[in-house]
């Protein structure tokens, strides 16, 4: 390996260990193996190489590639045809219309790098306030609105029937969305000169599905999420079903363990043990639907569906200012997800006043209304951010839900430093009942693996 990669290496995986891609000692030993019999002449070739030996999970390949492109770039500084005569925007939307309908990703590349620098420099490029953005260039460019010339450049002037128009019409769709990616991966590199790699790699690159907060995902990355449920509670009813079985294994019965150990001389070669029967829990998860919540709350009621095989009685229960049991639409919504929370606002009666959450009251009529949905078999999940909007959170009724329940587990969709701001009453909350900061897939599938009774 030349001078100077080994170190390049080392930074890239060290980013990529930030952002959630678990590459350790080994995997970094394989990719330098890797670079050592690749080389670096075929950089495609190379991306290859070093993804076969650093990611291991489904979705953490995007985050790698956003990675990859920061420290092994195509290329340095301005591209070589921003140092040529300068063009007018004009000139450049007309080249870009011709490689969208060509669809010539090399010269999209090519095109994506000088748009960057006519359109995306912002301040001065080598000063400390200045760099290159993306959404600077992609608001003056507009390759969005090049989709009609393109489609008319493709057709030729011949007509074509519906249905190959539409398909027509999705290519050219999927081409500008390259293309769009190509300016980002370009202004992240460009800005990666001027700002430093690290900096840029730690707020430039979004995170993969499992790492992005709950309450800031926006609509692309909550279906992204959505498509996560089924292999997540696969994994989950995996990692369940093993635990149970090994706890089916009790501790060792003495006396069978010496009557046992008479054919062998007294010496207790194959212990006996006094094997448990556990039964399957019943859950009961309490969810607030209120604002930015309810995307959490129902990516979490979808999963513990999905992991309904696991025991012997789900019942969901949802409430903004009033509560009111959601089970069957949970039971019916599961191939729906998407509509979900619609669903439950409009056919369950959720709301009474304003819409604003109302825990002491929604707390205090679950139960009034359910006192049998709980029981000493039961394990109890509350979803919702502990915000009362100030009315009185009614820490009675959590107690009263504490002492009927098997177990009682609060998720806090918030960050933890948030609990004791405003309006939250979450620290009183979790003075009565454990309170757990759950704020990403990730978190979420660790505490449903560690806090689910067997």
């Amino acid at each position: 390996m030349t001078g100077g990669v080994p170190e390049r290496l080392a930074e890239f995986v060290k980013v990529l260990r930030a952002q959630g891609i678990p590459a350790g000692p080994s995997e970094t030993v394989d990719a330098a193996a890797a670079l050592e019999v690749l080389g670096l002449d075929d950089r495609a070739l190379v991306r290859e190489g070093l993804a076969a030996a650093l990611v291991r999970r489904g979705g953490q390949r995007a985050v790698f590639d956003a990675a990859f492109d920061l420290y092994f770039p195509a290329g340095v500084g301005a591209p070589e045809r921003a140092r040529e005569e300068p063009s007018t925007l004009e000139d450049l939307r007309e080249e870009l219309a011709a490689a969208l309908a060509d669809g010539d990703r090399q010269a999209l590349s090519q095109l994506a790098g000088l748009a960057v620098d006519m359109l995306g420099q912002y301040g001065s490029a080598s000063g400390p306030g200045g760099g290159f953005s993306a959404h600077q260039t992609l608001e003056r460019l507009q390759p969005q609105t090049l989709i009609a010339r393109v489609l008319a450049a493709v057709r030729g002037g011949g007509a074509r029937g519906e249905f190959t128009d539409r398909l027509d019409r999705d290519e050219i769709r999927r081409r500008v969305e390259v293309f769009r990616g190509q300016v980002r991966t370009e202004a992240r590199r460009r800005a990666a000169e001027v700002r430093g790699r690290e900096r840029v790699a730690k707020h430039a690159i979004a995170p993969s599905p499992d790492r992005v907060d709950f309450l800031i995902a926006s609509r692309t990355q909550l279906a992204e999420l959505r498509r996560t449920i089924q292999p997540l509670s696969r994994k989950l009813a995996t990692r369940l079903a093993a635990r149970r079985r090994r706890m089916t294994r009790g501790q060792i019965d003495l006396r069978r363990t010496l009557r046992r150990s008479l054919s062998t001389g007294g010496v207790p070669l194959r212990p006996a043990y006094r094997h448990r029967r556990p039964g399957r829990p019943e859950i009961v998860l309490l969810c607030d639907l209120s604002g930015s919540v309810a995307g959490f709350a129902n990516f979490t009621m979808l999963l513990v569906q999905a992991l309904r095989d696991q025991f012997s009685k789900i019942r969901v229960f949802a409430f903004v200012d009033s509560t009111d049991e959601v089970t069957h639409l949970v039971t019916t919504g599961a191939a729906d997800p998407e509509h979900l929370g619609a669903r439950m606002l409009s056919e369950a009666a959720l709301v009474r006043w304003d819409g604003h959450s109302d825990y002491g009251g929604s707390l205090r009529q679950f139960t009034e209304n359910w006192p049998d949905a709980i029981g000493p078999r039961t394990s109890v999940l509350i979803l919702g951010d502990a915000r009362t909007n100030g009315g009185d959170p009614n820490l009675d009724a959590v107690r009263a839900i504490k002492a009927r329940a098997r177990h009682v587990h609060w998720l806090n969709p918030e960050r933890r430093s948030l609990w004791s701001t405003g309006d939250s009453a979450a620290l009183g909350y979790a003075d009565v009942v454990e309170m757990h900061e759950c704020r990403t897939v990730h978190q979420l599938g660790t505490l449903v693996t560690r806090l689910l009774p067997v």
